[in-house]
């Protein structure tokens, strides 16, 4: 049994470059994946098998064969309904639901995303493992980035940190905002004596947060936010920090007599799939609680 097989042209400008030069250089496979795929996989060129010191030439086809997905122990698929917007042989697009969180923990060990996610692939005979490229709050709905492989997740784990995978969010905050739109440009660390909590703290990670005022309700304000950093909480923190907490959320300073999580929805999903070689761009509505919650305001 083996994981994915990825199969490529070497171009005129890779012609002499050594296979291994190829493949962490212009195929950015990592040196952990590559390692994986030299102990348990295949390399091959014009399917012939080889080495890492081959020599390549223009017209050469390159076959990697990556070794089977290996699950963490415990992580067991749980039927758990998911919203799949969009799924390639390399990544599932996913609206996910308010209450669930991405990853199990010692709190919710059995009923995740990535439970969810493992039946979906046992059902449909996927052999793969979980592997968040982006991450939301237990109770933030929206859409996220599964990769279904290892190399899939280094590629756009990488575009991510490059700030190349654009996520913009919707929120209603508390009182009115005065200022239309802005940059919160703040550094946030955890809180002293406290695992969860964040806060806005001079040796804590860079953190910017872009908002825009979409609609004013009666005594609250909804939000469109775009991160150009991804901090744990960080919208959460970002806009409790200027006066603003996040209704339903309060961990920091909201309310929940309207809505008993924070509101607060991955609204749009924009980025460039290394594949498909090609623009993606994904959105969906906020859920029902979300919707019913601005438009009673």
């Amino acid at each position: 049994m083996h994981g994915i097989i990825l199969r490529w042209k070497v171009e005129n400008k890779d012609h002499h470059c050594l296979l291994r030069d190829y493949l962490r250089n212009v195929k950015e496979i990592s040196r952990q994946a590559l390692t994986a795929v030299k102990q348990h996989g295949e390399l091959r060129v014009n399917d012939e098998e080889v080495t890492v010191r081959a020599l390549l030439h223009e017209g050469d086809e390159v076959t990697v064969v990556f070794p089977p997905e290996e699950r963490s122990d415990g992580m067991e698929g749980r039927q758990i309904p998911l919203s799949i917007v969009y799924e390639d042989e390399h990544i599932l697009v996913i609206n996910k639901q308010p209450n669930l969180p991405t990853i199990p923990s010692i709190y919710h060990p059995n009923r995740s995303l990535a439970n969810g996610v493992l039946y979906y692939y046992d059902v449909n005979n996927i052999p793969s493992t979980f592997h968040a490229v982006n991450r939301l709050d237990r109770d933030t709905s929206g859409l996220l980035i599964v990769a279904k492989h290892r190399y899939a997740h280094d590629l756009f784990s990488r575009q991510q940190k490059l700030g190349k995978v654009k996520r913009t969010y919707l929120a209603v905050v508390h009182n009115i905002m005065e200022r239309i739109d802005g940059t919160i440009n703040a550094p946030i660390g955890r809180k002293e004596d406290s695992i969860i909590e964040r806060e806005v703290r001079k040796d804590g990670q860079e953190a910017v947060t872009n908002f825009k005022v979409i609609r004013y309700l009666k005594k609250e304000t909804v939000v469109r936010l775009i991160l150009e950093t991804g901090r744990t909480h960080q919208i959460r923190v970002h806009m409790a920090s200027i006066g603003h907490p996040l209704l339903g959320d309060d961990l920091y300073g909201g309310s929940i007599e309207k809505i008993s999580r924070q509101a607060l929805h991955s609204w749009k999903l924009q980025f460039f799939h290394p594949f498909l070689q090609r623009e993606l761009n994904f959105s969906v509505e906020p859920p029902e609680d979300m919707n019913k919650l601005i438009n009673e305001l």
